[in-house]
């Protein structure tokens, strides 16, 4: 049988079958042997075939994890050196971000931007909790956006509270794949609860058959929207740790420099200090913002190049 998986908590599945009936489902002992090298072989978002182990309990056991088109990597919560899957089979990507209470700095967002290029994910950046914004915090967002939108990004304002822009933020989610994720305070879980009332991030347990409860707010799980579409929420995304890059990949994946690193003087220019750099140049000239090529810097001295 075939079926999608719709949350995880390490070492159990939940499997939704082309029936609609969902599995609680662990993972074939030989999967774990096939040089998988990311913490969490399974994730959500997967398609994957399954044999029944037991119809009236309702468990099965995953033989294979189908071709995947994209996924979204980041590093693993525990291990620095292994990577975890966020997700995959993705559509879109969504960042929650706010100005205020709390205020997700621009480094964050850039993160999320590369981790996005990186993976072939198209990216959406929500700004929250406009019902809180006074003017500074609203010249503060249009700065952002047209910077963000000049570049090629989609961005828009929104109340969960209010539900200022909410109608629009659902066309764009209908009928798609969305991964869901922002810091904590956001307002992710108010966004969760306008879509799907009853739902608690907070009080969400794990059934019986998991047998923990500890590390789920570490894994992915995802919701229907009843109008067509999916969202995967990801608690306790607090940083966007890049893995698989080097120093010489990291200009391809911002959108502005992309177009200009052919006419750089020297072909591994990491537009930092080197001469006939055309990126630093369109800085210099305004054709790039300069709070992009400060947060490309920023980024560029974080990464850790591997010693072989």
């Amino acid at each position: 049988m075939t079926g999608l998986v719709y949350k995880s908590t390490g070492s159990w599945y939940i499997v939704c079958d082309e029936q609609g009936q969902l599995w609680n489902a662990r993972m074939k002992g030989v999967l774990k042997l096939d040089e998988i090298t990311s913490t969490n072989p399974v994730a959500v978002g997967d398609q994957v075939t399954f044999e029944i182990e037991s119809e009236a309990a309702a468990t099965a056991v995953i033989s294979e994890i189908l071709p995947r088109h994209n996924y979204i990597n980041r590093q693993s919560p525990r291990h620095k050196h292994q990577h975890h899957i966020v997700a995959a089979n993705l559509d879109q990507t969504l960042l929650v971000a706010t100005l205020k209470e709390p205020k997700t700095s621009q480094g964050f967002i850039d993160r999320f931007l590369v981790a996005a290029a990186m993976y072939h994910v198209t990216p959406l950046l929500v700004f929250n909790k406009a019902d809180l914004y006074r003017q500074k915090e609203m010249d503060r967002y249009e700065a952002l956006r047209s910077m963000y939108t000049s570049i090629g990004y989609r961005v828009l304002l929104v109340s969960a509270v209010t539900g200022q822009g909410m109608d629009e933020l659902l066309t764009t989610l209908t009928d798609k794949t969305t991964l869901l994720s922002g810091h904590s305070g956001v307002g992710k879980s108010s966004l969760l609860n306008t879509w799907f009332p009853g739902i608690n991030r907070k009080t969400q347990d794990v059934s019986g058959w998991s047998g923990k409860g500890q590390h789920t707010t570490t894994f992915a799980e995802m919701f229907d929207l009843p109008q067509g579409g999916k969202i995967i929420d990801t608690p306790g995304m607090r940083e966007f740790g890049l893995v698989d890059i080097s120093k010489q990949e990291l200009s391809h994946y911002f959108s502005e420099m992309k177009p200009l690193l052919p006419d750089c003087q020297f072909n591994n220019c990491q537009h930092y200090n080197e001469p006939g750099c055309a990126v630093k140049k369109a800085v210099q000239e305004g054709r790039i913002h300069e709070d992009r090529y400060i947060s490309y810097l920023s980024i560029l001295d974080s990464i850790e190049e591997k010693q072989y």
